[in-house]
């Protein structure tokens, strides 16, 4: 049988399209439920001895709604608790849209989260100011809305600062940070407050909101990786360190191909000098 031009392209047509599909209905129904433990070290400029070796759980984007179940929520936190960090982390979007139905259920699925320093939680662009963060502090979450608070650590003060997502300008979150003592590790849902936290000479900056993009084509990339600084993983700017999770949950386009929901265990590590 002698194969013609013609029958040749409609068979790879065909075969793109039976990949597309197969990856879809996998991204679908499989791939964005897969969530994993992404273990890193991040490096800190100028992090000191008794901070070396700090352990921080980093959940984020969970977006609890109808399509992203309770189980995927409570399979996070078990994967965290399961780390025994130092510390726990929150990134903002627990729902989407600011979705009412659902902020009084994830606050309760993230309850059993605790660890030796606390929690601590920033809102992102699908939380509300009020009802989400009321939610979080009910379960015993410390909400920082433009706030920081201070922490001690085998003796060395440790400030953690939340950023609000519509806070943009250097000067607005310059005043967050005014006073601030020893290392500060900044929460900014958004990786493109990198630009400011570098302009701060913050040191160490944890984000989510890309949720890495949700689809990263093979010799691509993501396809928003240019929106972003950090589309996922490890970014610098300056002797900033920033680190991007891919969040757990999904939004918009309910799919996930080359890109797993993660929960993140950080180890903090002294950067070394250029």
């Amino acid at each position: 049988m002698v194969l013609t031009r013609r029958a040749a392209l409609k068979g790879l047509a065909v075969t793109a399209v039976g990949t597309a599909t197969g990856a879809g209905i996998y991204g679908v129904a499989y791939e964005r439920h897969r969530i994993g433990v992404t273990e890193l070290e991040l490096p800190v400029a100028g992090l000191p001895t008794p901070l070396d070796g700090l352990r921080i759980g980093f959940i984020t984007d969970i977006h609890h709604s109808e399509l992203v179940p309770a189980a995927d929520v409570a399979r996070a936190v078990d994967l965290i608790l399961g780390t025994r960090p130092d510390v726990i982390v929150l990134g903002g979007d627990y729902v989407t849209r600011g979705d009412r139905a659902f902020m009084e259920p994830v606050a309760e699925l993230l309850a059993p989260l605790t660890a030796p320093l606390g929690v601590f939680a920033i809102v992102g662009n699908h939380d509300d100011d009020r009802e989400m963060p009321a939610a979080l502090s009910r379960v015993g979450f410390s909400v920082l809305r433009d706030q920081r608070t201070a922490l001690v650590v085998r003796g060395e003060p440790l400030t953690i600062a939340g950023i609000r997502f519509w806070t943009r300008r250097a000067a607005d979150i310059a005043r967050v940070l005014r006073g601030a003592t020893g290392t500060t590790l900044m929460l900014a849902h958004d990786p493109r407050r990198l630009t400011e936290a570098a302009a701060l000479n913050v040191p160490a900056v944890l984000a989510g909101h890309t949720h890495g993009g949700q689809v990263v084509l093979p010799g691509y990339g993501a396809v928003a990786k240019n929106r972003f600084p950090v589309i996922s993983g490890l970014g610098s700017l300056e002797n900033t360190t920033m680190f991007v999770s891919r969040g757990v949950g999904t939004v918009y386009v309910l799919i996930r191909i080359n890109c797993p929901p993660e929960v993140a265990l950080i180890t903090l590590r002294p950067r070394p000098q250029a």
